[in-house]
């Protein structure tokens, strides 16, 4: 069957993908066609037939619409030991689920244990299949994946083997389609909540007004009260409140302004921090934090755009964002601007990556470039906690987040 039309994933796609991943010619094709019974993919004895990777949509009952990836074989490429993008790095990164295919015959393979260890860096699931048990199965293997904990199914594709039982798998394994949230896990019935209505620059206004939207949705869902004001009326309408709100959400822009002038036993953060956390990882962000500091003249940092283009852009990543860090660091730095959905093929040196909050992208869209850094082990932070960082208001405005005021205090004891 051509696949020639098969294109890369949409970039915007929220349906969980699947790739199925391993050497040459363990089966990873046939095992695509075994799971959506259909001859779809490609299969042949000769090593090395999927040079591309070929996509099949499908419903994979009773969950739904996912994306299967059938994936060339991880040895053609040396790329996990170099800070280079490569399809494997590009597939890891983009999938919801991984599928390692192994040939029973075999023991592991290097290449085999560095895609397992580079799969340990992402918060994805993960199952191995062990392919082509008609011929039986190399013992030594089976120990092998004992000692490393990671679970298998043995399979035969040639003799329709464990493909039920490693579907229903696949199945229970795959994350839930969670509906993103902005506010409902750090605000309680009762609670006040004060939104100044942001004038930001670093978000669009479409953007802007949804997350407002959903702010105040949200509230009113948990039976809190929202009070919006503009940051004028702010200290007017504290003064008529009997007591101070449980969180204020304000502009990055004043923030500094607000934190002095609000008591710290008030929780305080920003819309694009939430919004950040709503699609990021703020652990690995405060991770990337503590690598700032570390920074010599002449290093090199990318400072990567996911959004759309809005007039603000060059002002906040050409001026706004590395004067801030030059002056925090009274050091000049090679800062490298990239846009959309890829960083540059080869990443080489590269001590700092500063991404925007993908505020008008999708959270997948945001999660593959955060997936790419951890896979070349490049330390990543995002424009807002940047920001406020270098504002000097932190941890004060991760202050509502339970999970990123932990690490960052176990950060401030860490050598990592």
């Amino acid at each position: 069957m051509d696949n020639s039309d098969s294109n890369t994933l949409a970039f915007e796609d929220n349906r969980p993908q699947i790739s199925i991943v391993g050497r040459k010619n363990v089966g990873k094709s046939s095992l695509l066609n075994k799971l959506i019974d259909q001859d779809y993919s490609k299969v042949s004895e000769c090593p090395g037939t999927t040079i591309k990777p070929i996509e099949k949509e499908y419903e994979l009952l009773p969950l739904g619409p996912v994306l299967l990836v059938d994936t060339a074989g991880i040895e053609e490429e040396g790329e996990l030991g170099e800070k280079r993008i490569s399809q494997t790095i590009k597939i890891l990164s983009k999938s919801d689920f991984i599928v390692v295919v192994l040939d029973a015959r075999d023991r592991l393979h290097p290449k085999e244990i560095e895609l397992f260890a580079n799969i340990d860096k992402l918060d994805v699931g993960c199952i191995v299949a062990v392919n082509k048990i008609e011929f039986g199965t190399n013992q030594k293997l089976l120990s092998e994946l004992k000692e490393l904990r990671i679970t298998h199914f043995e399979i035969s594709c040639k003799e329709n083997v464990g493909i039920e039982e490693l579907k229903r798998k696949i199945i229970r394994s795959l994350p839930k389609n969670d509906k993103q949230i902005l506010l409902k896990d750090i605000v309680s019935q009762g609670d006040t909540i004060v939104l100044v209505i942001p004038e930001s620059r670093q978000i669009p206004e479409s953007s802007l007004l949804q997350n407002q939207i959903q702010l105040i949705n949200e509230a009113l869902e948990q039976e809190s009260i929202i009070i919006l004001c503009r940051e004028e009326e702010l200290k007017a309408t504290l003064a008529n409140l009997k007591k101070y709100p449980e969180l204020i959400i304000t502009d990055s822009d004043n923030i500094k302004k607000i934190s002095i002038e609000i008591p710290e036993k008030v929780k305080l953060t920003t819309l694009s921090l939430l919004m950040s956390r709503n699609k990021s990882d703020l652990k690995l962000f405060l991770r990337g934090l503590k690598k700032l500091d570390q920074l010599q003249n002449g290093d090199k940092v990318i400072i990567s755009e996911l959004c759309s283009k809005h007039p603000a852009d060059d002002e906040i990543a050409g001026v706004k964002i590395p004067s801030l860090i030059e002056h925090y660091l009274n050091k000049k730095l090679s800062f490298i601007r990239v846009s959309e959905e890829f960083f540059p093929e080869y990443l080489t040196d590269i001590k700092l990556i500063i991404q925007c909050i993908g505020c008008s992208k999708s959270r997948n869209a945001v999660r593959y470039k955060l997936n790419e850094a951890k896979l070349l082990d490049i330390p990543i932070v995002n424009y807002s906690l940047l920001i406020s960082y270098l504002k000097g208001t932190i941890p004060r405005v991760i202050s509502p987040f339970k999970e990123a005021l932990l690490e960052w205090e176990r950060l401030k004891f860490s050598s990592v």
